[in-house]
């Protein structure tokens, strides 16, 4: 079983995914690590994260790099979402998030452009979203708690940027796929929402096996 979770950023997709994996028993893959690793990897190469070149030559980091906790730095953020505009970019990690998507017994994969590009035969497919304030007090409150300087409006800005760039690049923009649930998250505890999430990939799967009982 696949499941795709994709939805702008802060918007508790992350979260959400990794419990639905959980839930399910299935290798779970936030491939917006991917996108980081890149820009962290650029940013040590001294690199313009708007040139595409630059960008590519970044795609070639070593994989334990996505265990390192400064990939979730709001700098590195930034440059993900810049690079992630690249064609190129996007091309140099699909096959990886492929791979991990159609491993036997499959997978929960979350990111931008998952139900539209990287599994668009999903068995299930979640767009999950929220108001950009409360995405951006989200996130002002988990850097406060890990002792970050925080600026609400910043962030805030900062998260409107970010999705200008994520729903208008020519690659893979960030839009639901045409079967997607949506699931807003605004006004829910993380608890609600992930109790809402299961009941709609239970929803999803049972209506694929009335329809295909084989």
């Amino acid at each position: 079983m696949i499941i795709a979770v994709d939805g702008p950023t802060a918007s508790g997709k992350g979260t959400i995914s990794r419990q639905l994996a959980q839930h399910y028993r299935l290798p779970f893959l936030d491939t917006g690590l991917l996108y980081r690793a890149v820009g962290w990897t650029l940013r040590a190469q001294g690199g313009n994260a708007d040139d595409a070149s630059d960008a590519l030559a970044a795609c070639r980091f070593h994989s334990d790099l996505l265990a390192d906790p400064g990939l979730r730095s709001e700098e590195v953020g930034g440059l993900a979402s810049r690079v992630s505009v690249h064609p190129a970019v996007r091309n140099a990690l699909d096959k990886r998030q492929k791979d991990f998507a159609n491993q036997p017994g499959g997978a929960v994969l979350d990111g931008r452009d998952i139900g539209t590009v990287i599994a668009p035969d999903a068995d299930a497919k979640l767009f999950v979203i929220a108001k950009p304030e409360a995405r951006a007090l989200r996130r002002f409150s988990e850097m406060k708690s890990r002792g970050e300087p925080a600026v609400y409006e910043d962030i805030l800005a900062d998260i409107l940027r970010r999705d200008e760039r994520d729903q208008n690049r020519a690659a893979a923009p960030l839009k639901p796929a045409e079967d997607a649930d949506l699931l807003d998250t605004s006004d829910l505890t993380i608890r609600i929402a992930v109790q809402q999430a299961i009941a709609l990939v239970d929803a999803r799967i049972s209506r694929r096996v009335d329809i295909d009982p084989t």
